[in-house]
């Protein structure tokens, strides 16, 4: 009964009934027209009708996926779908209704050839749209699966140099400066909490976005704040966006590294615009651009994640007066793509 159901419901579907209509139409004018009476054309719709209730269904019931063909279902499907274009001729014989053009002769072999025609079309059609949006279905999980293994693995990215430094500059404050060793342990279990909050989630908010970049930069400026300063030019008000996880921890730590840890003065930078339908986020580093380095996973992994999600977001990396800057290019509102 399931796919009874299932095979109405597909048979309804605009884009299959329109040409359905098509077909059934042109027989119920030809019957119109040759046979020139009322009988004949309801004959014709009763017909196609009984065709549409049990023929896609019988083709899906007997070929469902998987199963080889085999003679036996061959000959039963067959049989079963001329059972209708049969009957029409034969009625006539089986009572005093008059014959029609559609079941005269050859024509009623040209009819059933239609029936079997089309519910092995229409059976099939149905089938393989919905293995499509099976495997379709399958791809876009496949795909959050696959984002879900990357978010693990920026987990696992984030520089386990500058946390090992971090702890080993806390147990130093410990003995010289408890009030920074303090704040150090707190903004460093804050942001700990937030990687593993955004680990589990395929969405959160630019506004948290934001925080875990602030809380990486103050991270790294606690053990020298007049290590660099960061500039920050965000929009008024913020925008209420929501953003792949952890997105923009790889370019921070980026920034970072060939930045001020290699040596580069100058003040470290963050803005975001607005750019009608999408969202530009730069991340500004002094020192020049000079390639992308052999080996680095971090902006592939940035490439990937962006890829699996959107089709129009980009990573772009350039140099400008002086400074790297990272620039990312996604839709503002969500929109999901796979």
């Amino acid at each position: 009964m399931n796919l009874l159901l299932d095979t109405w419901r597909g048979i309804l579907r605009p884009h299959r009934l329109l040409p359905i209509a098509m077909v059934g139409g042109s027989m119920i004018a030809t019957e119109a027209w040759f046979t020139r009476s009322q009988y004949g054309v309801v004959e014709a719709v009763l017909m196609c009708l009984g065709f549409l209730a049990l023929g896609p269904w019988l083709w899906r019931r007997l070929f469902p996926h998987g199963v080889p063909l085999s003679l036996w279902r061959v000959g039963l499907f067959g049989l079963l779908g001329g059972v209708i274009p049969l009957l029409s001729w034969a009625w006539p014989y089986l009572t005093s209704a008059p014959h029609t053009f559609l079941t005269t002769g050859m024509n009623t072999l040209v009819v059933a050839s239609l029936f079997w025609a089309g519910a092995w079309g229409i059976g099939r059609d149905i089938e393989m749209e919905q293995r499509v949006a099976a495997e379709r279905a399958r791809a876009e999980e496949m795909s959050r699966a696959a984002e879900r293994a990357q978010l693990m693995a920026i987990r696992a990215h984030l520089d386990p140099h500058f946390l090992f430094n971090t702890l080993n500059a806390i147990a130093e404050w410990c003995r010289e400066d408890g009030e920074i060793a303090e704040q150090a342990v707190l903004r460093l279990s804050d942001l700990l909490r937030e990687v593993m909050t955004g680990v589990r989630i395929e969405r959160w908010p630019l506004s948290k976005e934001l925080k875990l970049v602030t809380d990486v930069w103050e991270l790294h400026r606690i053990r020298d704040p007049d290590r660099f300063t960061v500039q920050m030019d965000l929009p008024e008000p913020m925008i209420e966006a929501m953003l792949p996880p952890m997105i923009l921890l790889p370019l921070v730590e980026n920034a970072v590294k060939h930045g001020p840890a290699a040596g580069h003065a100058g003040p470290m930078g963050l803005s975001i615009t607005p750019l009608g339908d999408q969202l530009r986020i730069r991340i500004k580093n002094p020192g020049p651009f000079t390639g992308r380095r052999d080996g680095g996973e971090g902006l592939k992994m940035v490439e990937r994640r962006l890829a699996l999600l959107y089709a129009d977001a980009r990573l772009r990396i350039f140099a400008q007066d002086g400074h790297t800057i990272a620039e990312v290019t996604l839709p503002q509102h969500e929109r999901k793509t796979r």
